[in-house]
């Protein structure tokens, strides 16, 4: 049986260059459908990875108790003061290694459509270097305590005007002078702007209130004690979260959205695909309908014949899959964008990732399509009478 199989099966393949015209087509099907698939499920891998990238197993996040995000959390003076003098908090020279934080969202315009969007200005420590080491300036320098200064994420300078190194720039009634600008290892970070936490609050007339600490920890270890000793307090009522949790369950909503599109849409798609490729192969059986009767009538099973078929439709799949995938890849890999993050309500920017976790997916998918488009046809051949068909010969 295995022989019989493996000797049907390569004169099928070395038959596909006679239906080069048809093959191409299923091909260049299953290719469009996979590089639609990659494309926008490449989409959601680069904004999991920017929210990811600034997870720290050394860091966490403390909110006020019932709120998931920093815009529904508020926590007063003496609360972050009670935070940071929890034992497992790391100290630093100058004290706990933690920063107060508050976020504010303001609005800008976009340097590619002049369109004002939102963008993130977060109130930060001034020791805020010690508690996020990833972060670098890199042009200019550090704001200065109580004066109206920022610094700006790499990817928000790409991403909205008028915010280069030296420039000044007025929201409400506040003006900001632009001093620097830092990079956060592609993380979030990124697209946030940077100020003295004591300037955004009387400017933003948030009193003596923030909504975040972020703290390192004396080691990844300690999270369940300091969380303990935080949640045991009756003078605190705070949620405390590993950093790299809260972003991973940022993340979650957009990216549930966009795979469920990108599901949808490389469904629909492979549907057509699907039917191209039912169309090849139907067409190479009709041609070999005499081919495969003489097999039988030789004493070749039905079951080589369906397999044979099969193989063929998955290897044309595959071609497919793969011409694709590098077209996607080529095409998407590390392109810049930025969307809208729903739990901040606002632009977060990131870089398009084609993972070859993401290529194995679109493989796989081709794979089915492949199998799926050449049922029908290797049923047909099966059952293809052997009197019929050698009557044409």
């Amino acid at each position: 049986m295995l022989s019989q199989i493996i000797a049907v099966t390569s004169v099928n393949l070395r038959s596909i260059r006679q239906r080069a015209g048809s093959s191409i087509v299923a091909i260049i099907g299953i290719a469009g459908v996979v590089i639609v698939f990659v494309s926008v499920l490449s989409i959601a891998e680069g904004f999991r990875a920017a929210m990811m990238k600034a997870g720290d197993p050394e860091r966490i996040v403390v909110l006020r108790t019932g709120s998931d995000t920093e815009m529904t959390s508020g926590l007063s003076g003496e609360d972050a003061r009670l935070i940071m003098d929890t034992p497992g908090i790391l100290k630093g020279p100058s004290g706990p290694v933690a920063s107060s934080e508050l976020f504010v969202v303001v609005s800008h315009p976009l340097t590619a459509t002049g369109t004002d969007a939102n963008v993130p200005l977060r109130g930060v420590s001034m020791n805020v270097l010690a508690v996020r080491p990833e972060v670098k300036i890199i042009e200019g320098r550090m704001f200065e305590s109580g004066r109206n200064e920022i610094i700006v994420g790499r990817a928000a300078m790409r991403q909205f005007a008028n915010l280069s190194v030296g420039s000044s720039v007025r929201w409400g009634e506040n003006t900001w002078q632009v001093v620097g600008s830092f990079e956060a290892d592609g993380s979030v970070a990124e697209s946030e702007l940077w100020s003295d936490a004591r300037v955004l609050q009387p400017a933003y007339r948030r009193g003596n209130t923030y909504q975040s600490i972020y703290a390192r920890l004396e080691s990844a270890d300690s999270f369940q004690s300091v969380k303990d000793a935080m949640t045991a307090d009756p003078r605190l009522r705070v949620t405390v979260v590993k950093e790299q949790d809260y972003y991973e369950a940022q993340s979650r909503t957009l990216q549930s959205i966009i795979r469920t599109i990108g599901f949808i849409i490389a469904g629909l798609m492979g549907l057509g695909a699907i039917f191209g490729a039912v169309n090849t192969m139907y067409s190479a059986v009709a041609s070999r309908t005499r081919e495969i009767a003489t097999l039988r009538a030789l004493g070749f099973k039905s079951l080589p014949v369906v397999i044979s078929v099969l193989v063929e439709a998955v290897v044309l799949s595959l071609i497919g899959g793969i011409v694709g995938g590098l077209a996607a890849y080529l095409a998407f890999d590390g392109y810049q964008t930025a969307t809208m993050n729903w739990q901040s309500f606002s632009q977060v920017a990131f870089a398009f990732r084609v993972t070859p976790a993401l290529l194995g997916q679109a493989l796989m998918y081709a794979t089915i399509m492949g199998l799926l488009g050449g049922l029908l046809p290797a049923w047909k051949a099966a059952r293809t009478s052997v009197v019929t068909a050698l009557r044409q010969l």
